[in-house]
């Protein structure tokens, strides 16, 4: 199995309430880290941070501009910005056009931490009612990445993982029940 060097999860609606299920179950000590995009509006999430804090014992925040990643540590764009992921491993913020409606755009950090990272990178795609994040994976499996979503079955908006199914063989389907096992086990 190749070497987990970052995770990365993209959703949208319903994308929330599976985060606050999955990360009271993921290893404090992983080995990679763990990167969340998820739309919001600007300003009205401020609390995001704190309240995933609340579910985990790994340390939560937003990330900055030129920041390190580090392995057991979850990361969230900051809302309004595009989240790059340069080839250092370090963040990059953005604020150009709004791409798939959305500012962050998932599709945006999925393609460059896919060059980053290339084989090492393992993306995820939660529930949402767009089609953002499925050529990000579409450039994860370009650059030999690893791609899964959460079961459509399960989403509480099954567009965005079924887009994904729709467009590319997946490496793996997860049930809500099976992604904080799934993270575990990469590392």
């Amino acid at each position: 199995m190749k070497k987990c060097k970052a995770f990365i999860i993209g959703g949208s609606a319903g994308s929330l309430e599976v985060l606050l299920k999955v990360l009271p179950a993921v290893n404090p000590e992983l080995s990679f880290p763990i990167v969340i995009v998820i739309h919001r509006k600007h300003g009205a999430d401020s609390l995001l941070p704190g309240l995933l804090s609340s579910r985990t014992k790994m340390p939560v925040k937003e990330a900055d501009e030129k920041e390190m990643m580090v392995p057991g540590t979850i990361y969230i764009a900051p809302s309004d910005y595009h989240l790059l992921i340069e080839m250092d491993g370090s963040f990059s913020l953005d604020y150009s056009e709004k791409v798939n409606y959305s500012r962050p755009a998932i599709d945006v950090t999925f393609q460059t931490a896919a060059e980053a990272y290339r084989e090492g990178l393992v993306c995820l795609l939660l529930s949402g009612s767009n089609s953002d994040g499925v050529k990000g994976l579409l450039t994860v499996k370009s650059w030999a990445g690893t791609v899964a979503i959460q079961d459509p079955e399960t989403a509480q908006v099954a567009y965005m993982p079924d887009q994904a199914r729709k467009s590319m063989d997946i490496d793996r389907i997860l049930r809500i029940d099976e992604v904080a096992d799934y993270i575990n086990l990469l590392s």
